[in-house]
């Protein structure tokens, strides 16, 4: 009787494997057609790009304690790199369509105006290691920010969307070197304010969220993607070039000259439009 029951469990064992060998066999086939997909590349290409931006906060890590004086620079330095970009973005959606690039322009304004308003009524914002004032200043730049990645994801997924795949490699590519300094924008915010290196550089990865996020139904869905991608590159120009104006601008003069300001945010738009047209070409 022994026997047989243990010769009964064995059999009920053997089939229960067969069984769930037979089951699991078409979800590891669904897999294996995944990864080899041309969606899981997109995937893992936007990916790539986002958290390439975490780098820009590296430097900060051979960067003693920041003075005021510092933190004016800072924002000095920022803000001709949010200038710099936010022309590149503007130029290329005015290549496309400058109807539309007027648009989202004019969106972008509306947007980060009402967002302002909003956080203006916030009475004690916090985020990070930050509150009240700062806190605001960086809740405005990490939402531009990660507005802008939602118009690069759309580009990524819009150009692995055509025959020609190298477009899609080389654009993913200029986005992904793109990143970084804009990675950099955002740490010279957040660290002379009290964040952390790694904080910061996870706070820039996160704003690039959005690119794997759209980059593949952006891929899936080219024909009706593409059209508002000008708009979405305009939109998050407008919204940037407000940030530099009504936040940055002002912070970088507080405790350095204006002239000094000055040519510091024109250091580093030269320097962005350098990186732009020659090292991500």
């Amino acid at each position: 009787m022994r026997c047989d029951s243990t010769l009964s469990i064995r059999i009920i064992l053997k089939l229960g494997w067969k069984t769930f060998i037979w089951m699991i066999i078409p979800y590891l086939r669904a897999m294996e057609n995944f990864l080899t997909n041309d969606t899981f590349i997109v995937f893992i290409a936007a990916s790539i790009t986002a958290i390439t931006t975490g780098i820009g906060a590296l430097p900060f890590l051979f960067v003693p304690k920041i003075s005021n004086k510092w933190l004016s620079i800072s924002n000095a330095l920022a803000a001709g790199l949010m200038l710099s970009a936010s022309f590149g973005l503007l130029f290329e959606a005015n290549s496309i369509s400058p109807l539309r690039s007027m648009g989202g322009f004019s969106a972008g304004l509306v947007f980060i105006y009402l967002a302002n308003l909003a956080l203006d009524k916030w009475d004690h914002p916090e985020v990070a290691d930050m509150s009240n004032a700062d806190a605001k200043k960086s809740l405005l730049i990490m939402g531009v920010m990660t507005l802008h990645s939602f118009a690069e994801g759309v580009g990524v997924g819009v150009s692995f969307g055509g025959e020609d795949v190298t477009l899609g490699v080389s654009i993913t590519t200029a986005i992904a070197i793109h990143n970084i300094p804009e990675g950099l924008a955002i740490s010279l915010i957040l660290i002379p304010r009290g964040v952390s290196v790694f904080k910061a550089g996870a706070w820039s990865v996160f704003s690039s969220l959005p690119q794997p996020i759209m980059a593949v139904p952006a891929f899936l869905f080219v024909l009706a993607f593409q059209p508002w991608l000008p708009f979405g590159l305009a939109l998050a120009a407008g919204a940037m070039i407000w940030m530099v104006f009504a936040e940055l601008l002002p912070d970088a003069i507080e405790h350095i000259s204006p002239s000094l300001a000055a040519l510091l945010i024109c250091v580093s738009f030269l320097a962005m439009y350098f990186f732009q047209n020659y090292v991500m070409h």
